[in-house]
């Protein structure tokens, strides 16, 4: 089974940190959403993935490589304009030949990962099956109607009156059939080639389409609320696959008069002193920590500089520098970022986007 991966798009929603940065690429738990991703491809077998991407191409190659690392080979498809995700796949075409291949969202965390979905598709083997989830507001998102054999009947592009509450997530599994599909369709009325309208074409062309319930933490990390949530989560699950999630792991410097309280990650290079960290936390690689109070649910990224400050529920991206904020909460704070105090605070979502030097309030 092939990979493709869709990480183009310009994620307007998390401007600032998109106006220079691919959206794919923004961390959560200290690690860049598609890595995320292309972890849950390799953990299914996957060996070849396609990766299209937009604006940020150079970006995205130079941050992910040529797959050797994820034990994959990589190919970049440049999409010249969002067209659509059926378009994605024409894109890829011929990179996907006849192999079946999983379409995959570079935004998505599904943090279970998908090999329960992808034996689920190996058994079965339906020309595509979709993974949805169970929603509070069906009408926000594409909806599928399903049968008691988990055949999908219909798909409905954010209805106003749902006849369900499955909204499909951002992992697809296809045969070969989704390209006779993708080439019947036309584009939408916003000028896309929709992966809805594809999938329709093939349930009234008599192939089977199938839906499995995906029962694990699914989000899109879209908006920055999203983003923090998702940040919450994998930091509370860190250290969980090798041991019991619980208390420090120290491959940096924790000094003797810094308390650590819960699941705590310091990585190689970095140097804690006079601290308090309340797990759960990571402090990235290089990154220095001085009289401050952190967590919990923190990332703080790679070469950061933290001194007098308080910050909790938060990602603190590379390279950023925050001196004298006593109380900083629901913040992320971008690349290379100076960022100071000019009172006590406290300051709730502050959103400081890549190489701003800011006084706060701003």
């Amino acid at each position: 089974m092939k990979a493709l991966v869709l990480s183009g798009g310009e994620g307007t929603r998390l401007r600032p940190f998109t106006y220079s940065m691919a959206k794919q690429l923004v961390p959560v738990a200290n690690k860049p959403v598609l890595v995320h991703c292309l972890e849950n491809l390799r953990n299914i077998g996957v060996r070849e993935t396609a990766v299209v991407v937009g604006g940020h191409g150079a970006q995205i190659e130079k941050a992910i490589g040529d797959g050797s690392r994820f034990g994959m080979r990589i190919t970049y498809l440049e999409q010249e304009a969002p067209l659509g995700l059926a378009h994605c796949v024409t894109l890829a075409a011929e990179f996907l030949g006849d192999e079946d291949f999983v379409m995959y969202l570079g935004d998505n965390v599904l943090a279970e990962g998908i090999a329960e979905a992808a034996a689920e598709f190996r058994r079965r083997r339906p020309a595509a099956q979709l993974l949805v989830t169970k929603v509070p507001d069906p009408r926000q998102y594409g909806v599928a109607e399903v049968d008691a054999d988990g055949v999908v009947r219909a798909l409905v592009e954010k209805p106003a009156e749902p006849r369900g509450d499955l909204a499909v997530i951002g992992a697809y599994f296809f045969t070969s059939a989704v390209h006779t599909a993708t080439r019947a369709i036309s584009p939408s009325p916003r000028g896309e080639l929709e992966i809805t309208d594809a999938l329709q074409y093939l349930i009234e062309g008599g192939w089977t389409v199938t839906a499995q319930e995906y029962q694990g933490y699914w989000k899109d990390t879209g908006k920055i609320d999203d983003l923090l949530e998702c940040n919450r989560v994998l930091l509370e699950r860190m250290g969980t696959e090798d041991g019991d999630g619980t208390g420090p792991v120290a491959a940096g410097e924790i000094d003797a008069t810094t308390v650590v309280e819960g699941r705590v990650v310091v990585e190689p290079g970095a140097r804690v002193t006079g601290s308090r960290l309340t797990g759960p936390v990571v402090i990235g690689a290089g990154s220095v920590v001085r009289d401050c109070r952190i967590g919990p649910n923190v990332a703080v990224g790679q070469d950061c500089v933290l001194e007098s400050a308080g910050i909790e529920n938060s990602i603190v991206l590379e390279g950023a520098s925050i001196t004298d904020v006593p109380e900083l909460r629901g913040c992320v704070i971008g690349r290379w970022a100076r960022v100071r105090a000019q009172d006590d605070g406290p300051y709730n979502r502050l959103i400081i986007g890549d190489h701003t030097q800011a006084e706060v309030p701003v």
